[in-house]
């Protein structure tokens, strides 16, 4: 019903820069939010930012003043820019959003595939 594609990640030289891409397509009726989630190695699974319908933002601690989330609009995308990088953002970065589609009576969430972040160097 929804279907959410990431993309921008890759290898980057720590303090280096990313922009990661993700556009939601279906059915969508409305979409009160979307995030970015990251998962690393032997971690569990963390928010890194969300933004609302609103246009509220939130951000993990770790990467305030680093990363910023925009988008969504009429075009079901969301833009995460990734400034000053470090080793430890390394890590498969996931979108969701949480979307009202067509025949359904209340929103759910719905994921992508995610796309692999490394910062080395």
């Amino acid at each position: 019903q929804v279907r959410l594609v990431e993309s921008g990640g890759g290898l980057v030289q720590p303090g280096g820069s990313l922009r990661l891409s993700c556009a939601a397509s279906g059915s969508i009726l409305s979409i009160n939010g979307m995030g970015w989630y990251r998962q690393a190695p032997g971690n569990e699974r963390e928010l890194v930012a969300h933004i609302a319908s609103d246009g509220i933002t939130t951000y993990a601690d770790s990467v305030k003043g680093r990363f910023a989330i925009s988008g969504i609009s009429a075009r079901n995308t969301v833009y995460l820019q990734m400034n000053s990088l470090k080793p430890e953002d390394t890590a498969v970065y996931s979108c969701n959003a949480g979307a009202l589609v067509q025949g359904t009576t209340w929103p759910r969430v719905y994921w992508g595939q995610g796309t692999q972040v490394t910062v080395s160097s």
